[in-house]
């Protein structure tokens, strides 16, 4: 199944610790330092989740224990600037968060393990990969739309079939053999049966509460 035919929402990824720092703004087009956060002082923690839904993929920042939205970031393309990496670390990303209104702000995230980094950049790779993938197969011609060989007759065409006589052999009596031994026709044994079970796949899907609002800490654009 396509990932655009999806219509429900699918659980990617599930982090049971992230860490959010308030991030300086950007003054210059060089990319994000995470030496410049106060990382021994993170301004919140929780769970994260990424979500996808079809082609639309979402992180979700939420508290570990009630579930509580905190805040949330869609991501339209993965590099892009809804989530960054920094220059100086493989452990830290600013994502870009958006509000009920639309209004949006920048903020720093930061795993402890390197792996749960990685697992959260791979993530999104599959999941944009996947789509670019299902995207080049739908401009695909299918086969119904491609020329189908032409097997009909063309105007004036005919075919000629020639069934020839029955010859004086054919026509005669063939005699029967006559049955050796007890006369009792020899029956086979019939082949084996065989039975096979499938047992039917099952699907979970699990959804999300709708997002609340998120912290007073963030600062909207």
């Amino acid at each position: 199944m396509s990932l655009l035919d999806i219509d429900y929402e699918r659980v990617l990824l599930v982090k049971p610790e992230v860490f959010v720092y308030r991030i300086p703004p950007r003054t210059s087009n060089r990319g994000y330092r995470a030496s410049e956060w106060k990382l021994d002082a993170p301004d919140w923690s929780g769970r994260l989740r990424i979500l996808a839904k079809g082609e639309k993929l979402i992180i979700k920042l939420e508290d570990k224990n009630s579930g509580e939205l905190f805040a949330a970031c869609p991501v339209d393309a993965y590099p892009s600037s809804a989530v960054e990496s920094v220059t100086d670390s493989a452990r830290y990303f600013v994502i870009t968060i958006k509000d009920e209104s639309g209004r949006t702000a920048f903020i720093g995230i930061g795993f402890v393990d390197r792996s749960d980094s990685f697992d959260f950049n791979v993530a999104l790779q599959d999941h944009f990969r996947y789509l670019k993938k299902d995207e080049e197969l739908a401009k695909q011609p299918s086969l119904d739309t491609e020329k189908k060989l032409d097997l009909s007759f063309k105007e004036g065409q005919t075919i000629k079939i020639n069934i020839g006589k029955k010859s004086e052999t054919s026509s005669g009596s063939v005699p029967r053999p006559k049955p050796s031994g007890s006369g009792m026709p020899i029956l086979l044994p019939p082949p084996p049966g065989s039975k096979s079970t499938r047992t039917p796949n099952t699907q979970t899907q699990q959804t999300t509460s709708k997002p609340n609002a998120s912290s007073n800490l963030l600062d909207f654009d």
